[in-house]
């Protein structure tokens, strides 16, 4: 069967039906669904303001992170951080534990296992300290009517230390935290000094 695109079906009156002239809508307009939204302007749809939009003025004063913005960032960055640094130990292991003479597809293998058990290991533990950091911290804002400094961070690096060595005695407890306490302060002297002596950060 021939294609009518190809050749046309001819009309009575020896037109095409392809002439414009002798199709039915010949001398209408064309409809165009677009033709009245031209007078929208559409710019100020997509003019949105850059600070961050709060349902209460109380809300745009603080300037920290909630609770729970709190509890997914630190947790998130330990065990991030954590399984990053646990795939790196991984891979020297492997790479100290290879044989002359192995295939490639072992090496992987053991360099698959390596990265994958140590990474998990460590940045469970990371998220573990995270977790009870930010809860810690979020708890003393809540106890202190909102007070945000050095104390609630120093507190919770000692809280911290103290109930993840909980199980290990309490004299473990008692010095991992120390060295939470320590580290948080270390931390928050030189977050001061960075904001004092670069004004950018």
């Amino acid at each position: 069967m021939a294609d009518p695109r190809m050749y046309p079906r001819r009309e009575d009156n020896g037109r095409s039906s392809a002439d414009p002239a002798a199709s039915p809508s010949a001398g209408r307009r064309l409809y165009n669904p677009y033709q009245d939204l031209s007078n929208i302007p559409y710019k100020s749809l997509y003019d949105l303001p850059t600070s961050p939009e709060f349902l209460f003025q109380e809300e745009a004063l603080v300037q920290r992170r909630s609770w729970g913005e709190n509890l997914t960032y630190y947790t998130g960055i330990g065990y991030l951080s954590g399984a990053a640094a646990g795939a790196a130990v991984g891979l020297r292991d492997a790479a100290r534990a290879a044989e002359p003479g192995e295939t490639a597809k072992i090496r992987a293998n053991r360099v698959l296992n390596s990265c994958g058990g140590a990474g998990r290991r460590v940045g469970n533990r990371l998220g573990v300290i995270g977790l009870l950091y930010a809860g810690i911290e979020s708890g003393m804002v809540a106890a202190r009517d909102g007070g945000d400094d050095w104390i609630n961070s120093v507190v919770a690096g000692l809280g911290t230390g103290a109930l993840f060595k909980a199980a290990s005695g309490p004299r473990s407890a008692a010095v991992a935290g120390a060295v939470g306490g320590v580290l948080a302060a270390a931390a928050m002297a030189g977050k001061q000094a960075a904001k004092r002596y670069v004004p950018a950060l």
